[in-house]
């Protein structure tokens, strides 16, 4: 997930664990708190700074918590609680907003629609107090995180402008009203400029994802309720928050692992592929662990609980998104670096002004000059620059398989270098099943292959046979029946079929009983990372059935892609060796990492991204979740696990790796038509400030508030109609 800022609202929450009996959950819409439980991982909601809790109950309970989080982030938590429903906000401001505008003058100039009646005044004025403080209070909350962590931007550039034209129209009014002294009001200028802001950031939310939460879904892996078995053989159904270390439960086929544990009785298949990204099943039978949240296969076994809570591997990779989350660098947006060197120059400029002019002239007109530089400086075009574009390249994006959830991974993608890549569930398919059989002698059919083959397989144990049966399963084929089944240790599976001697080897022992095979006929199985086993009937070769992860289709052409443009493929993998190196050779990647746990990937990650590299991780399992949330950008397969999904900034919601290629094409488009704007939206600034100043008066030009309304709505307008002419242009 991204490190939040305060001028936009798609941060994904973030969550801490607690050992508490309850999860608070902060309700945008209802604005309060409530409390939920999660299946014995209990979890706090960061979203909100603690001060908006009841300080004498919650406080003291989740200070020690909250102290550890970054103090930053702290800032930014509580500035996320003020932000509140901008599409209410917006709504209602512009209501608000309407009569302001027909009834006081734009920078003194009278529009055609405009009138005025006898106690006018005192509705725009009541009026524009009310939107001051209530469509204006996301920005002043903004304004005010900015200020103390030192790092003025859009928000505070906002707040300056709002400020500056109420509190110097409130004067006006009081001057006008009780001194009968004419001063010009800013009431249109303060309306105007909430309400496009307020736009700016509802067109923007509205554009990107609402994102959810990744360690919520981790912890739903769990299951509500476990079977405990007792000393005296009794089972009971109790919650897996009465669960303690050392407790013995009965684990049934299909049944989730409830906890981490050790197998006491039994033995079985477990997948783990969802939390440790291993595509093949892995064969589990007395004293082998088992992790929570992994799913047994067809046996029933008994496990001592050796995890529960916060010492569970869930926990663990929870906690590793979590840090991730908090600690992800952010880059700063475009957009807020040019407001605050706006900021900075407005300042200085409308005091100078305010200096040079006092000295020459009067204190009225000193202090209409730096009003009129501060709200000049008003970024209208430069707060509608970067949300337009962001609606528009969302909208594109979504045509073209591809879901933005941090519209941050545009700007940060244009110097990408590494593209950080899991093996399985994204270069391959994700599942270990069978990728072909082929037969060698002609008298026998496929089909017939397949029978004597699954016979052998039905009564075993391990993996292939698996994959094996649930293929045969899937082809509507019986397999014959076997007698005198026997596992030979090393080499596979021998038996009576049919009344003759059949074996199912591996191609060693096929080596060492001197057969071969065309290589041709073997190698693309080979060339992937198949397991290959063997069918010999009365000591006569006479098929071989392959399994494996396969490779996507397209994988292999999208690596190419990678590379020619610059950028290194790094694969990922929780597989052994010899299966990561198969398929990197395959698909020609030079790097690759493997036998990784979800620490290991995090922790390579980390290290490329503190070496100052952009690194890009795709990823589509629960092992990937803490490194997707570590990478500049994290990129997750739409078909992949919903933990893995909220815990990155961009989806591929058709599981194409190809798709990234559309999303870096994209986000060089964007970004171009994002710096076009910004220079747009800050040359009318660049321009008008020190006409407004009155560098130019010596020559007699002086810039009216009314001509600087004009090149303000002139530049809103070409920042709007540029952002449109965005369109993807695929390499």
């Amino acid at each position: 997930m991204i490190a939040f800022h305060p001028l936009f609202l798609w941060k994904k929450p973030r969550w801490l664990l607690f050992d508490t009996k309850k999860l608070q959950v902060y309700n945008e819409v209802t604005n309060d708190y409530k409390s939920k439980q999660y299946k014995g991982v209990f979890l706090m909601h960061d979203e909100k700074h603690h001060q908006h809790m009841d300080h004498s109950h919650h406080e003291k309970s989740h200070m020690e918590n909250m102290e550890n989080m970054d103090h930053q982030h702290m800032h930014e938590m509580d500035h996320s609680m003020h932000m509140g429903n901008f599409k209410q906000k917006f709504w209602l401001s512009f209501i608000l907003a309407i009569p302001i505008i027909i009834l006081s003058p734009m920078m003194g100039m009278e529009l055609p629609f405009q009138f005025s009646f006898p106690g006018s005044e005192w509705v725009v004025l009541v009026l524009a107090t009310i939107l001051f403080f209530y469509g204006g209070q996301p920005f002043l909350s903004g304004a005010k995180m900015e200020i103390k962590q030192k790092n003025p931007a859009m928000m505070t550039l906002i707040s300056l402008g709002i400020t500056v034209s109420y509190v110097y129209s409130l004067y006006s009014f009081i001057a006008t009203n009780f001194f009968h002294q004419h001063v010009m009001d800013f009431f249109w200028e303060l309306a105007s400029l909430i309400v496009i802001m307020l736009l700016g950031h509802w067109i923007e939310m509205n554009a990107v994802s609402n994102a959810s939460n990744a360690l919520q879904k981790l912890a739903e892996l769990l299951p509500d309720e476990v079977t405990k078995l007792h000393t005296d053989g009794q089972e009971e159904r109790l919650s897996l928050q009465a669960i303690h270390e050392g407790d013995t439960l009965v684990v049934r086929a299909g049944d989730k692992m409830p906890t981490d544990g050790r197998i006491l009785k039994g033995q079985t298949i477990v997948d783990e592929s969802a939390v440790t990204g291993e595509s093949k099943g892995v064969k589990k039978t007395i004293g082998d662990r088992v992790i929570g949240g992994s799913v047994n296969g067809d046996g029933t076994i008994h496990i001592q609980v050796t995890g529960t809570g916060e010492n569970g591997y869930l926990a663990q990779v929870m906690e590793m998104v979590r840090k991730a989350q908090s600690e992800k660098s952010q880059l700063e947006a475009l957009s807020d670096k040019v407001a605050k060197w706006l900021f900075y120059i407005a300042v200085t400029v409308g005091v100078l002004a305010f200096v040079i002019w006092l000295t020459l002239t009067d204190l009225p007109m000193a202090l209409e000059r730096m009003v009129t530089v501060l709200i000049i400086a008003c970024p209208h075009a430069l707060g509608l620059a970067i949300p337009l574009v962001v609606a528009r390249s969302t909208s594109i994006a979504a045509k073209n398989g591809l879901l933005l959830k941090n519209r941050n991974a545009l700007e940060n993608a244009h110097d990408i270098d590494t593209i950080f890549l899991d093996k399985t569930g994204t270069l391959t398919q994700g599942t270990f099943s069978v990728t072909g059989v082929e037969v060698i002698d002609s008298n026998y059919s496929k089909e017939a292959a397949l029978k004597y083959i699954g016979a052998l397989e039905a009564s075993a144990n391990h993996p292939i046979a698996t994959g094996i049966m649930n293929y045969l399963k899937t082809k509507e084929i019986q397999p014959y029946t076997a007698q005198d089944e026997q596992n030979i240790s090393g080499v596979g599976l021998s038996g009576t079929v049919e009344g003759k001697a059949i074996k199912i080897i591996n191609q060693k022992e096929l080596q060492r009983m001197d057969k071969t095979v065309t290589a041709s006929l073997i190698r693309p199985y080979q060339e992937q990372g198949n397991t290959l086993s063997f069918l010999v009937i009365e000591n006569e070769l006479i098929a071989f059935i392959a399994l494996g992860d396969q490779i996507k289709p397209e994988a292999k052409q999208f690596i190419a892609h990678l590379q020619s443009r610059g950028i290194e493929p790094v694969m990922l993998t929780g597989d052994n060796e010899e299966a990561a190196k198969n398929v990197t050779n395959y698909l020609g990647i030079k790097n690759y990492y493997a036998g990784l746990l979800p620490d290991d990937k995090e922790r390579i990650v980390s290290e490329w991204v503190n070496k100052s590299n952009r690194v890009m991780m795709v990823g589509d399992g629960i092992n990937d979740a803490p490194s997707l949330a570590r990478a500049t950008i994290g990129v997750a397969i739409g078909a992949g696990t919903d933990v893995a999904i909220d815990s990155a900034d961009v989806v591929l919601t058709n599981s194409n790796p190809e798709d990234i290629l559309h999303f870096l094409d994209l986000a060089k488009e964007t970004r171009k038509k994002m710096i076009q704007n910004l220079w747009w939206g800050a040359g009318y600034n660049i321009l008008a400030i020190p006409l407004a100043a009155g560098v130019l008066a010596p020559m007699g030009i002086l810039l009216s508030p009314a001509l600087g309304a004009i090149l303000m709505s002139i530049s809103t307008i070409v920042v709007a109609l540029n952002a449109m002419t965005l369109k993807l242009k695929k390499a």
